[in-house]
């Protein structure tokens, strides 16, 4: 996200947009050599450059002509931002959230007349219920943990009193957080010309849509309507009195319930228990699946539990599901019934304070005029295919009409959306462009933190016996790390999982401090297709703790010779 608010800060771009004719058709499009497709954000072809350039040459773009004090950038030398002829707008965008802003701000920069609806509030789930405030509560979280740890601090010479919070102060850290990056977004698209409508968007047909009373035409749509939380049936969700609430209510942070049950031990899960605890909550997990942090790499999971739940204040029940949650009512709790996953018997009942389900997200796609182009949801979600191209009931292109992020299902993640949106702004401008998710990280954002990008051990070792390759496992501890050391923070593992023949990169994972920085350098290998025996010979900083990645490439016993040419070096 970053990144993409940075671009309403640089001097925009006189760009002009690709020739229509030029567009790739909808019906018709051959993949590129598979080397090409290693790149999953923009490839040099992006940037004007001729593919025959060597990858050591790439030329500087300080050339480009910028046009200083302009709030717009210009769409094409003759038409000034006017739209292909005989539509309304270049792009509409339906849904202003992480992805909605990300695709407009790379349409506008490729020369778009734009436009983005939204019904809600710039910055949908991530932005006001999501990943943003989250973050909020869990720097304060974080802070609290050490604060509260006096071992930890007694082992730097530091002595600190008791610490304490106001719960206001907190909400509002959070809340003026997402107030904050919500006006950045909206700044950022209205600086650069994109015209932002208020109202529902619905799809009437091709490349028309209606907002309000009022419809308008486009050559393409992006649909980004994003999510909702899934609240499974039985639980009777209660916000408004704050017994049993979703991740929208908890973010509010309107009180701190001294026991809590979570129903749900995954991303979102993990991270309200490192809140509540560090905020003197107890909690107790509910987990339909047989263990803990199901998504996870196993032994990742495995040493996250040792760190993140066995030492603090929570419990767990594996196997069951909460088939009833009723609200807490006239001095009575919560009270949770548990019932087994495969006999559907009743196991137990808990009287709790409050219970959050997290239980994942549903895809808000209803009232979207689906039926309008023959579109039949799968599970609420709009199939796509690999170029985020909307699928028919007769499993037909819908020409001109995309679905990204959350809404579409292939990877439900904000800076995934964004990432989405810009491959689908590369194609309708002329460039075929094909998103490698398996290069896009997660992060979970507990203290210590867990991030990963590509496969899984199991996932590796099933795609392995499936094609007939061997996989390597390569392993590096924080406590060798010299940074991690100096700040006390030695509990942590980088994992590696590649192919010893070829120098692969199939997966990383990690749990230790600021892992979700330290995925980076892994994802953007994965990639731009970058092979262990090149990577290994990278240099980094001493002491960082980059060198956690630095070790765990060159741990790796990899049989290939180095994959490209070496560059010649450069006289300091």
């Amino acid at each position: 996200m970053q990144s993409s608010i940075s671009l309403s800060l640089s001097s925009p771009s006189t760009i002009c947009r690709s020739d229509s004719s030029a567009a790739v058709s909808n019906a018709n499009v051959n993949l590129l050599n598979p080397r090409s497709l290693r790149f999953c954000g923009l490839r040099r072809e992006a940037f004007g450059l001729n593919s025959s350039l060597s990858t050591h040459r790439i030329q500087s773009l300080s050339n480009v002509t910028r046009r200083p004090c302009s709030n717009r950038i210009v769409a094409s030398s003759a038409g000034n931002g006017a739209a292909s002829k005989g539509f309304d707008y270049d792009l509409v965008i339906i849904g202003a959230g992480v992805g909605g802003h990300g695709a407009a701000l790379h349409a506008v920069e490729k020369g778009l007349k734009t436009a983005i609806i939204e019904g809600d509030v710039v910055g949908g789930t991530c932005v006001n219920r999501g990943c943003v405030p989250s973050k909020a509560l869990l720097a304060v979280s974080g802070r609290m943990r050490e604060l509260q740890n006096e071992h930890h601090m007694k082992s730097f010479g530091l002595q600190v009193a008791a610490a304490g919070y106001d719960r206001q102060g907190v909400a509002d850290h959070a809340n003026n957080l997402a107030s904050k990056i919500r006006n950045n977004l909206t700044n950022s698209m209205k600086s650069l010309g994109v015209d932002i409508l208020t109202g529902f968007g619905t799809v009437l047909g091709p490349q028309k849509v209606k907002y309000g009373d009022t419809v308008i035409t486009a050559k393409d749509i992006i649909i980004a309507t994003g999510s909702v939380p899934l609240v499974p049936k039985g639980i009777e969700v209660d916000g408004k009195c704050k017994t049993v609430i979703t991740s929208d209510h908890a973010l509010k942070l309107e009180f701190v319930p001294q026991w809590i049950a979570i129903v749900g031990s995954g991303y979102i899960g993990l991270e309200f228990s490192d809140v509540y605890t560090a905020l003197g909550s107890e909690v107790t997990f509910v987990e339909a699946l047989d263990q803990l942090m199901p998504g996870f790499d196993p032994e990742i999971g495995k040493l996250a539990q040792r760190v993140l739940i066995n030492p603090r204040k929570i419990d767990y029940h594996t196997g069951v599901f909460a088939s009833k949650i009723t609200p807490a009512k006239d001095g009575k709790p919560v009270t949770i019934e548990l019932i087994d996953a495969k006999t559907k018997e009743l196991k137990d009942t808990l009287e709790v304070d409050a219970a959050l389900i997290a239980t994942g997200r549903a895809p808000f796609t209803q009232g979207l005029g689906l039926e309008n182009i023959n579109v039949q949801t799968q599970r609420g979600f709009v199939p796509v295919d690999g170029r985020m191209r909307v699928i028919d009931a007769n499993g037909e292109l819908v020409p001109h009409l995309y679905c990204i992020g959350d809404a579409n299902g292939k990877m439900m993640l904000a800076h995934a959306a964004s990432a989405q949106g810009i491959s689908v702004v590369e194609q309708v401008t002329g460039k075929d462009h094909v998103l490698n998710h398996l290069s896009i990280p997660a992060a979970c954002f507990t203290h210590p933190e867990i991030s990963m990008v590509g496969l899984t051990e199991p996932q590796a070792r099933e795609k392995a016996e499936k094609e007939g390759f061997e996989i390597g496992i390569a392993k590096t501890s924080f406590k060798a790390n010299t940074k991690a050391l100096a700040e006390n923070e030695g509990e942590g593992l980088a994992k590696l999982i590649y192919r010893p023949d070829s120098g692969e990169i199939l997966g990383v994972h990690i749990f230790g401090m600021h892992a979700a920085d330290l995925i980076h350098e892994a994802s953007n290998a994965i990639a731009l297709g970058t092979r262990i025996q090149d990577i290994k010979y990278a240099v980094h900083a001493h002491p960082t703790l980059s060198e956690v990645i630095d070790e765990l490439f060159k741990a790796a016993k990899v049989k290939a010779n180095t994959s490209s040419p070496v560059a010649e070096p450069v006289a300091a």
